[in-house]
């Protein structure tokens, strides 16, 4: 039988502490927020799950929420509110509420705040035992300023000082409680 997992109220929200079954809501999880990449909701605490990821972010209209890559596992993408644009392999995707993106190993891809109002995404990806992920340039996604200067493996390159700043809960979304 697998045990209910147990939580650590924070002044950010609640965290994981140990691997077992849990509900959590949007609101009551620990969100993160960066100027240049939009916010973010990690539902793992202490302890990240093992075999995926899952991940609900926030992006306003022109905002990317990461750089554009590709990793050596499966992502699965699902936006859940707004618009946005996603670039994948070079080419330009205009996406809203209810469409679906399935990334192989190996996509480029990138997503971009589009539209009116802030774009939530519900991210899920495979966690392989070793992680590879390359962020190569790219002529589309350099346009949002979603692209690194030269191809690099290393996020901390990628990246450099992005902190990530503590935020509010973005919740209830558009109606959704």
């Amino acid at each position: 039988m697998v045990e209910e997992a147990h939580f650590e109220e924070t002044e950010h929200g609640k965290l994981v502490t140990n691997d077992g079954w849990f509900v959590l809501h949007a609101s009551e999880a620990p969100w993160v927020t960066t100027e240049r990449f939009g916010g973010g909701c990690r539902f793992e605490g202490k302890i990240m799950f093992s075999d995926i990821g899952v991940h609900l972010r926030t992006i306003e209209p022109g905002q990317p929420a990461c750089l554009y890559h590709r990793e050596e596992a499966q992502e699965d993408f699902f936006v859940v509110a707004g618009e946005c644009i996603l670039v994948v392999e070079e080419q330009e995707r205009h996406l809203k509420a209810g469409h679906f993106v399935h990334c192989p190993p190996g996509t480029n891809h990138v997503f971009v705040g589009a539209g009116e109002e802030r774009c939530v995404i519900l991210m899920i990806g495979h966690r392989p035992e070793t992680q590879a992920i390359c962020y190569p340039v790219s002529e589309v996604a350099a346009k949002y300023g979603a692209s690194v200067e030269s191809e690099t493996p290393d996020p901390s390159e990628a990246y450099g000082n992005v902190r990530r700043e503590p935020a509010e809960p973005i919740w209830p979304l558009y109606g959704v409680e």
